[in-house]
This record gives C-alpha cells, structure tokens and sequence, in this order.
C-alpha cells in the first residue's frame, strides 16, 4: 500500500485551483512508484449558458512557434449545442491564446467550419461538422482537424439511420482561421458509409502516417472500430488501408469513439461501449487483442459507460481520463462528471485506483465530451465544457463554463 501526498491550494485569483501532488511514499508497486509527479491547475476562458445554447467539444490543437516568444499558439474549437433538440450543433466557434493561456481571443464563429447545406438521396438537408479535435501535425508543421458529419432533417433533428463522413479541416496560421472542412474519400467500400472520426484521438507517426480511429456501421450490424492508415500532404488527407475491425455482439450499439496512444513500444485503444468502456493493445497499431472490459487494479469495474475516455501519455507513464460511476454522482446525466485522471498499468491493462485524481470537478452538467492537447514538455491540457442538459444542472451550480485543466509536469515529458 501507498500514499500519495496531496496538498491543496487556493489562488486568490477567481476560477483557478491548485491541486500539487507529491511523491509516492512507501509504494511497493514499481509502475506507480515510478509515475511523473504533477501539479494540476484550472482556467476558465470561456463560458455559455444562455437558456438556449451552451459550448461542446471545446479541443485545442497547437501551432508550433506562432505564439509570442516563441511559445505555440493554442488555437480552440467548440461547437454551440442546441438545448431544444438532442446533438444539434449549428455552428463551429474558434478562440486562440498567442501567450499560453494568460490571454483569450473573443470565441467567434468559424464559417468555413459552418453547417452547408447538402443533397442526401435527393433532398436537401444541413450537414455539420462535428466532433471535431486539432492536432498539430509535425511532418508537415500542419494543424489538421478531424470528426465527422452530422446529417439533419430540415428540421434540425439527426438523421437516423444517417450517412456520416470522416470530415477534417486544415488552419491556416498567416490567416488566423480554419480552411473549410472536407471531407475524406471512403467510397472504396460500402461497410464505410457510416463512417466517422467524432471525438477520436489520432495517432502522428514520424514519417507523418496518420493512425486515425474511426467507428463505422455496416449494413444490419452495430458500430465498429478499426484504425485507418491515412497519408497527409499538409492539404488532403487519404485513406490507406486499414487494421483489425473490432465489434461486439452483446444488443447494444456497439462500440464507439476509440482514442490511441503509444506508450513503451506498444500501442493502446480505449473504446466507448454503451454498458462499459473497452481496453485494446497492439504492436503495430493495427492489429489489435481482443477487448476487455476496463477495470481497477484490484478487479472491480472502472464504471465507466456510454461515455468517451481519452489518454494523456508521458515519457515515465500511461493516464485515463474518464467518468464513471460510484462518485456520489447519481443526479449527473450518465455519470459523465466529475472528470478524472489514473494511471495505467500498461501490462496488466488496469487503472491504478490509489492514483485517480479529480481533473474537473461535478457540478451537476455532463463533462464527457472533452480532448487532450500536449502543449509543451512540462504542460498537457485537457479541456472540457459544462454540457447544460437536461434542464435544471444549473442548480447544482454548474453555467456553461469551458475548463483548461493544465497538467503540469515535474520532469519534462520526453514524448513532446
């Protein structure tokens, strides 16, 4: 057994926490003896709740040396939500920080980003982007978004069964703005017609190959997962093949949003699932084990469910970020908050429960939407906004705020 210090400050500045964690005292286990220490700090930039929208999916992506003093600049992206309807997003926003987060441009909306109008079997229908998550892209010093599409009726309601698109955008740093959004050629194969990269985290080899997940629906069969091989020019991003399709026969939806990292030489994919969150490993990056169900180090569940769990990775070790049950918080929309942070045991494939910590805290709105951006070599962000539905999470104290939790290294990150 051990314990892990923990000492907590408050900023005299409003909306800014400290959470410092010491060293491990007495530990017996080598992996989480041997975790990067970190101090934890949150920002709040933004917010939105007006009684009829609030922010989702706010995701940072950098670009390299384009902030002040040679600092990257962190450019944000969110969707508005709709709160009359289910996962209606009409609009793409932007705001960007040239000085790490001292300052914010104003949100503004994006409107090579926007919802167009499309012909889907011969009617006209809005189509949006969404989902969507930057990412710099070192090959060709590019920030390349990816998601998907949501299909609408004329009414705003999602299309079901709908057409979906893997869809990607590139930022153009001279312009301060987003080109507008295409979307990635899959017609080789009909089981690709319901396909997309929604809330999926990427994979950057260094020879610039994109290892892209994506969830897709064959005809008369739940969702599927597989990771696509993908070239980019720093323009267009193309398919090239891709690796095992994992699924699941269990009448549920199947499996969902898949987010890889690589850690130690191998390559690991968390996966979303209605009942319970999915773990998966691989060599390569495209043949993967069979799935197993996500659980603590001492056999019991994780608890997470019908909710995205995404990787922060550090030179010296593997962290989850994710929601689950079991945290005094039955009253929050599928248990999607507090947001928190474990390490992993990239062996044993379980979450260290003595490590888990708090990211964001519940206060009463879902936080399940969120992404993760390494900023530096002592900071990665996860970023994350009070989803404001149903009606009345506000009286547990939550309006629309859009979180940068910094995590802030003790030893550099040598993976950045």
């Amino acid at each position: 057994m051990f314990e892990r210090r923990r000492f907590l400050q408050t900023s005299l500045c409003a909306g800014i926490s400290y959470l410092t964690y010491g060293g491990v005292a007495g530990a017996d286990d080598a992996a989480v003896d041997a975790a990067p220490d970190y101090r934890l700090t949150r920002d709040v930039p933004t917010k939105l709740f007006d009684g009829k929208r609030c922010w989702s999916h706010p995701r940072a992506g950098i670009v390299r040396g384009a902030g002040r003093g040679g600092d990257p600049r962190v450019v944000m992206t969110m969707n508005t939500l709709d709160l009359s309807g289910s996962d209606v997003f009409k609009g793409v926003f932007g705001m960007q920080t040239d000085d790490l987060g001292k300052s914010w441009t104003a949100a503004a909306e994006m409107e090579t980003l926007a919802p167009r109008i499309e012909d889907i079997k011969g009617q006209e229908r809005p189509v949006a982007l969404s989902d969507f998550w930057p990412k710099w892209h070192a090959k060709t010093k590019t920030l390349l978004g990816t998601g998907h599409t949501v299909v609408y009726t004329p009414e705003w309601k999602v299309t079901r069964p709908r057409p979906r698109h893997t869809a990607y955008a590139v930022y153009d740093p001279k312009q301060s703005q987003w080109k507008t959004w295409r979307k990635m050629d899959l017609s080789h194969d009909e089981k690709f017609n319901d396909a997309g990269a929604g809330c999926t985290q990427r994979f950057d080899l260094t020879d610039g190959t994109i290892l892209l997940p994506l969830y897709f629906v064959p005809a008369g069969k739940n969702s599927h997962v597989t990771i696509a091989r993908c070239g980019f020019d720093g323009t267009t991003l193309t398919y090239l093949e891709n690796g095992t399709e994992l699924y699941i026969d269990d009448k549920t939806r199947g499996l969902h949003e898949p987010s890889l990292t690589r850690f130690d030489g191998k390559y690991f994919l968390t996966i979303r699932n209605d009942k319970r969150g999915f773990i998966t490993r691989s060599d390569d990056g495209q043949q993967f084990e069979p799935i197993q169900e996500w659980r603590f180090d001492d056999g019991q569940p994780l608890g997470n469910y019908n909710t995205q769990q995404h990787w922060v990775t550090h030179s010296d070790g593997l962290f989850l970020v994710y929601t689950r049950r079991g945290a005094n918080n039955d009253h929050v929309f599928r248990h999607r908050a507090p947001l928190f942070m474990a390490q992993v045991d990239p062996q044993r494939l379980r979450v260290i429960r003595e490590t888990e910590r708090v990211l964001v805290p519940e206060r009463g709105a879902r936080l399940g939407n969120f992404g993760v951006t390494d900023i530096s070599p002592d900071e990665t962000w996860v970023t994350v906004s009070e989803w404001m539905q149903p009606k009345g999470v506000e009286k547990h104290g939550s309006d629309g705020s859009v979180y940068v939790a910094r995590i802030h290294w003790a030893k550099p990150n040598g993976l950045v």
